[in-house]
């Protein structure tokens, strides 16, 4: 059911309670706290200046991290609000908890058009239980409530779900933000009835991870393309041997009837055909969760059905991603979601390149594409292509949800049409 967003919301004086998904990545440099990739601020800006304009008292609440109810410094969403307000041109309050009386005397000195950015609700256990007196506790500062967090709607926590129950509890209205309302037209509308040839590219390590995803949209694609570890299950569900590559044995059965679906219904269903390949080596060294590193040594093109014993595929080879290519250009609806290949290392992210630039030439030829949040959205921005494409989703677990037809809690508790 079509869901009421800012566009029907009468703002002005007052206080509306926006939950963004300001999830940056951050690094540490100097003793700061830097924010790597700004992307999830900029995408709140269409909102946020839509509410400025409309003469509303703006209180944003995020989540940062896993902080576990603790107060991680390195977490806090101060450095967060600095970088709000040099995009927005504007000033930012920020107030060092989301709850208690500091906020509600902040939040009562707010003027129209102002801003102010709450701490990372994740500093209270709270927030993820949903509880409903911390719920309450934040919906104190509220007349209006906004979901602009997609990629936080799959979660019904506190600030997601809560919020908006006790301010629609009262009679106050509770609706999508700009963005949101973007997301649930490119992911839910505009999949509805695609334009064909509708082409989905999906990557990633598990197959356990998209097996809903596949399921649901062989439905509706006329071809599917699998590269990334999932596709060394599917491969392994054919019979063949994929060496020491990542791989779900206890999930072959789930490939199997994923493939004979897509026989069934005449559903192009491509794995790849030759892959790069590499040695692994173990290292003395951990990394910083504390697990052995490993090493690759010797990467080279495998194009044999099998990947010999003590090898590794690490990403598609250049067959495949030319027949994946193939097929990509001549569609008019395509989504991706997934890299395919360790693209993070440059010696294995010749296949995910090649699919971006394909997807970014059919784009340019009049199709429509839509990256499903997460891994490919990253690959796009580090290739440069990020907008040289129709829609990049800012959700990654909140996509795959949302595409698996899951109503998202963060969606339900918005006031209907």
């Amino acid at each position: 059911m079509a869901k009421l967003t800012i566009r029907n919301l009468n703002v002005r004086g007052k206080r509306v309670f926006v939950r963004v998904d300001y999830n940056v990545p951050m690094e540490e440099t100097d003793g700061q706290m830097v924010i790597n990739d700004a992307t999830r601020i900029k995408e709140t800006l269409p909102t946020l200046d839509l509410l400025i304009a409309g003469g509303a008292r703006i209180i944003l609440a995020a989540h940062l991290g896993r902080p576990k109810g603790k107060r991680e410094p390195a977490l806090s969403l101060r450095p967060v609000a600095a970088k709000l307000a040099d995009l927005i041109n504007r000033p930012v309050a920020f107030v060092d908890d989301c709850i208690g009386e500091k906020v509600e005397q902040t939040a009562g000195l707010l003027k129209e058009g102002d801003i102010l950015l709450l701490e990372n609700t994740r500093y209270y256990d709270q927030e993820e239980a949903n509880d409903s007196a911390f719920a309450a506790q934040l919906a104190k500062v509220a007349d209006s409530y906004v979901n602009d967090a997609f990629g936080a709607a799959h979660r019904a926590h506190a600030s997601t779900e809560g919020v908006a129950r006790v301010v629609a509890g009262r009679g106050g209205q509770c609706a999508a933000g700009l963005l949101m309302e973007r997301e649930l037209k490119f992911l839910g509308d505009e999949l509805e009835n695609p334009p064909r040839p509708f082409v989905v590219i999906l990557g990633g390590a598990k197959v356990s991870d998209k097996i809903q995803v596949i399921d649901r949209l062989l439905e509706k694609a006329d071809a599917i393309l699998i590269g990334g570890a999932m596709a060394y299950t599917f491969k392994l569900a054919q019979g063949y041997k994929v060496g020491k590559s990542l791989v779900e044995p206890d999930k072959t059965d789930v490939a199997k009837a994923a493939l004979d679906k897509a026989k069934a219904r005449g559903v192009k269903f491509l794995l790849p055909t030759d892959n790069t390949i590499v040695t692994p080596i173990k290292t003395e060294k951990l990394n910083k969760k504390g697990k052995p590193i490993i090493e690759f040594d010797k990467p080279r093109t495998n194009a044999e059905a099998n990947i010999p014993d003590g090898e590794e595929g690490v990403d598609i080879g250049p067959a495949t991603a030319a027949a994946f290519s193939e097929v990509i250009l001549g569609a008019n609806t395509i989504l991706w979601n997934g890299p395919m290949g360790i693209f993070e290392d440059k010696r294995f992210a010749a296949g995910t390149n090649a699919i971006a630039k394909a997807v970014v030439d059919a784009t340019a030829k009049g199709a429509k594409s839509i990256i499903g949040g997460g891994d490919s959205v990253k690959a796009l921005n580090k290739a440069g292509l990020g907008n040289k494409v129709t829609f990049m989703s800012t959700g990654g677990g909140a996509s795959l949800e949302f595409l698996e037809g899951k109503e998202l809690p963060g969606v339900a508790a918005l006031t209907n049409k």
